[in-house]
């Protein structure tokens, strides 16, 4: 527990490890956290502080949680840091995105196998060289629940970065010259899209040793629009949610199997 600053409880998410389940879904708008956590059974509010608003309850019998992040990697690390001084240890962060890749288009979902660095926080745990990877379990949950419920869904790398407004007005930055050659390079190189939190929080889960996974709804995709191909919005994160449920059943599910292999 962070007892630095705040004996007795977490410091920015005001909770005790009995407040939160192993098993925790990461929304960057508090807002979200209602809607999710209706999918639980029993579910209560907790707390709200700042950007962090959570609730618990429970999915297949097992205690679980959601916690919401706020936007950008420096608080989703606070977040991840926090709970997993409470005990969890399985994350899937739910959040939204623009595509990249020209087949990417709004109203698909992207579950990201891996993210592009292109960020602060995780340079304060690992090497740039590191590479941001998510957990193999959680990706291959969240891909069958996807392909379960039917949508369009892509597997891959997404990029992560700081500034929204250097991926939508890179004109007006000093630096565009950096922001376009690397945006152009992440395209070619087959980056499906594009978000704030992925990257920090799957270094921040390598470093202590936690399994975390990303699903993102694909907003709208400004490279389709530069091509002056179709460009449908989606402004609709449900199915997301569905999907993050779903894929969170599985591992329970298949922990519990492995518990009992064990014994």
């Amino acid at each position: 527990m962070s007892t630095v600053y705040s004996p007795d409880r977490e410091f920015h998410l005001k909770i005790v490890p009995s407040d939160v389940g192993g098993y925790v879904f990461l929304p960057g708008d508090p807002g979200r956290c209602e809607m999710i956590a209706a999918n639980f059974d029993d579910a209560h509010f907790v707390a709200a502080n700042r950007e962090y608003t959570i609730y618990t309850g429970s999915l297949e019998g097992e205690p679980a949680s959601v916690c919401s992040t706020g936007i950008g990697g420096p608080s989703a690390a606070i977040a991840l840091e926090e709970l997993v001084h409470c005990g969890v240890h399985t994350l899937i962060r739910i959040g939204t995105s623009g595509g990249m890749a020209k087949e990417v288009m709004g109203g698909d979902v992207v579950v990201a196998s891996a993210a592009i660095r292109m960020e602060g926080t995780s340079r304060e745990y690992a090497p740039i060289e590191y590479p941001a990877a998510a957990d193999f379990a959680v990706v291959s949950a969240l891909h069958q629940a996807a392909v379960a419920n039917g949508l369009r869904v892509h597997v891959g790398v997404v990029q992560c970065k700081d500034n929204f407004y250097g991926q939508h007005s890179p004109d007006t930055m000093p630096v565009s010259y950096e922001l376009k050659d690397k945006w152009d390079a992440y395209v070619k190189c087959g980056a499906l899209c594009s978000e704030m939190e992925s990257a920090a929080l799957f270094i921040a889960g390598a470093v202590r040793g936690v399994r975390v996974g990303s699903i993102l709804t694909v907003f709208a995709n400004q490279t389709r629009r530069s091509l002056g191909l179709d460009d449908p919005k989606c402004y609709d994160s449900s199915q997301a949610v569905k999907t993050a449920i779903d894929a969170m059943r599985m591992i329970i599910r298949q922990d519990k199997i492995q518990d009992e292999r064990k014994q």
